[in-house]
């Protein structure tokens, strides 16, 4: 199985090869921009399977296929969020969220291996799919969360929630009042719930809220420390996969 990678931040793509090496899977090429791929499309052999970073730094990956006929079967790699990508688990092999988990990795090159579509049963609709991504249907986020409290059930409204994180198998809520709460929910859960123009997640253990950052702060290792208005148990910082996403959140 030749398989291609398309992504235009040369670390992550290097991260993505090393996981699909521990899974025997043959890297024929790495390629970083839309001029590039249309070229190499164009001069080369492709590939069974495609890793395609939806965003690359030259435009939307999909401009190459306006340019060139790809006879290859696609997992789309992606920060967009989940609830606009639902057109691609009926459009390509899989999709996945970025960074890249190395067990839904596995689970996706299974699939690919189990199906093995040929190209003509690839059916991507492209333009349907960039409509998606430019106008996402408009969706209700969780207005308010509830935890146990005793004998009494207690209603957090989300605005006031200043971070969310796991802790010792758990995830609480942080709030304003500087008080933390144990949901009965995950931060997986949480990424079909919250609005992501309010809530980031920064890294596997923290969501916050873009209203309550006080401060961002260089970091070792590339990545970022943010200080919250009243949160101080342990170090905010933002995983050094998330920082050029987290950068554009803030935008």
């Amino acid at each position: 199985m030749n398989v291609l990678i398309i992504e235009d931040e040369k670390p992550s793509a290097r991260y993505l090869q090393r996981m699909l090496m521990k899974q025997e899977v043959h890297i024929s090429q790495m390629l970083h921009s839309v001029e590039e791929a249309i070229d190499w499309f164009l001069n080369n052999k492709h590939p069974d399977l495609i890793f395609l970073d939806i965003q690359l730094s030259d435009g939307l990956s999909f401009e190459i296929f306006d340019a060139v006929e790809v006879n290859s079967a696609i997992i789309f790699t992606t920060a967009f969020d989940e609830y606009a990508l639902q057109a691609f688990k009926l459009n390509s092999i899989d999709y996945l969220l970025k960074p890249i988990d190395e067990e839904e990795l596995q689970t996706a090159v299974e699939k690919y291996k189990t199906f093995k579509p040929s190209a003509k049963n690839v059916q991507l609709n492209f333009e349907d799919i960039k409509k998606l991504l430019v106008n996402p249907v408009e969706r209700e986020y969780k207005k308010r969360f509830t935890t146990k409290i005793g004998q009494h059930i207690k209603m957090i409204s989300v605005d006031e929630i200043e971070c969310f994180y796991s802790e010792n198998k758990g995830t609480y809520a942080h709030t304003v009042d500087g008080r933390d709460y144990l949901l009965e929910t995950t931060l997986e859960q949480l990424e079909e719930e919250l609005s992501p123009e309010t809530f980031f997640r920064i890294s596997r253990k923290f969501y916050v809220n873009i209203n309550s950052i006080k401060d961002i702060i260089s970091y070792t290792n590339s990545r970022l420390q943010l200080k919250l208005n009243s949160y101080k148990e342990q170090e905010v910082v933002v995983a050094r996969e998330r920082v050029k996403n987290f950068k554009l959140w803030l935008e």
